[in-house]
């Protein structure tokens, strides 16, 4: 079983910067794919950051592409995102989900593993 726990959501101004950190824990880290999530209010989750443990390529969407990054550390089996520039628009419910293979996927169907979520909140 895997286990995942973000931290770092909060309030913030537009313009902005927020880290959220996901811890994971449970087994090893090696071979799984990362990836960060947002849900807003009665919208669909989607995926905003992803990354691939061992190779280190990431992905982000048009979206928040330039103003989002995700980075990991291996040997704390810590995954982060800085978000920088942030918009009203960002407000959501942000999560940490983890898939063994290595290879990130788009879909949260292809994502077993999920954290319970942490509110971020950008004010106009």
């Amino acid at each position: 079983q895997v286990q995942l726990v973000e931290s770092g959501g909060g309030l913030v101004q537009a313009g902005g910067s927020l880290r959220l950190s996901c811890a994971a824990s449970g087994r090893t880290f090696s071979s799984y794919a990362m990836g960060w999530f947002r849900q807003a209010p009665g919208k669909e989750r989607e995926l905003v950051a992803a990354i691939n443990w061992s190779s280190g390529i990431t992905y982000y969407p048009d979206s928040v592409k330039g103003r989002f990054t995700i980075s990991r550390d291996n040997a704390k089996n810590t995954v982060h995102l800085q978000m920088n520039s942030l918009k009203p628009e960002d407000t959501a419910v942000y999560y940490c989900a983890a898939r063994a293979g290595g290879i990130y996927y788009y879909s949260v169907s292809q994502y077993p593993y999920w954290g319970q979520g942490t509110q971020v909140t950008v004010s106009s």
